[in-house]
């Protein structure tokens, strides 16, 4: 009876093996490096990670990497899991994930080192947007955000409705004092991060994927316009407003919230670039 609690670790390879035998894959993975890796955002990273279509396998790869990169799942720096557990992940073959990080490596969003403590990381600058390359009209605005509001608003509203657990709650609690406390180079990231924690806590796998495709379209579209200090300041207050009605189950309040938080980026997208 004694042995069986220690069979466990086979369990822990249904579960994408977070324990530390992963380091075995790695050649390293001392503490400090798994501190580095996805577990921030657990939920998040096994959604987005999740199996891609299998005819656009490469493509997709790449895009699900640069969600996790661009959304702030992994922070400048982090290193990512080893090929064989992405390839397991998102049920592609090693040689595909090794092309897309080689990609996402010549476009500077990703490096690679040697060693016992080596493995591919995220750069500690990426790469800038570069919004004169971009134009966006009305209709492409008013999609983004009317996706948006019918995604995130319905996540609010779904994540106030639930019984959250304690981690949930404190993950929610925790990336609003994350983007509160923001220096302006981060904001979008973090803001984006907590964006993902609400959807996380709406309880239904599915839609992280989705609200994370959308955010991804939206950023581009900020990263067109001017960060407004006092944008940012009613931004924060929104953010609290909504947090603080998800916890409190006051499922009306949330989605009215979200509803407004929204439209308040609406106007100044609109705004600039209309």
């Amino acid at each position: 009876m004694a042995a069986e609690p220690e069979a466990e670790p086979t369990a822990s390879d249904e579960r994408l093996r977070e324990e530390p035998t992963a380091s075995d894959e790695r050649l390293r993975e001392e503490p400090t490096a798994s501190d580095e890796r996805l577990r921030e955002e657990p939920t998040a990273s096994d959604a987005l990670l999740s199996p891609v279509r299998p005819l656009n396998a490469f493509e997709d790869t790449v895009e699900r990497l640069l969600q996790t990169i661009r959304l702030g799942v992994l922070r400048p720096g982090g290193s990512l899991p080893p090929e064989r557990e992405l390839a397991t992940r998102l049920g592609v073959s090693r040689d595909t994930v090794r092309e897309a990080i080689k990609s996402l490596s010549d476009a500077g969003y990703l490096v690679s080192r040697r060693g016992r403590y080596g493995g591919t990381f995220l750069a500690d600058e990426l790469p800038s947007p570069r919004p004169d390359h971009v134009e966006f009209d009305r209709a492409d605005i008013d999609d983004v955000l009317r996706l948006r509001e019918i995604l995130e608003v319905g996540a609010a509203r779904m994540a106030a409705g639930r019984t959250l657990t304690d981690a949930d709650r404190e993950a929610l609690r925790a990336r609003l004092i994350d983007v509160r406390s923001a220096a302006p180079e981060d904001f979008r990231r973090l803001d984006s991060r907590l964006h993902l924690a609400i959807a996380e806590a709406a309880g239904v796998p599915s839609l992280v994927p989705l609200v994370a495709q959308n955010r991804m379209r939206l950023n581009e579209m900020l990263d067109c316009i001017p960060l407004l200090r006092r944008n940012i300041t009613h931004s924060d207050e929104q953010h609290e407003a909504i947090v603080s009605a998800i916890l409190a189950g006051d499922a009306d309040s949330a989605a009215a919230m979200m509803t407004a938080h929204v439209w308040a980026s609406a106007a100044l997208l609109h705004g600039f670039l209309d």
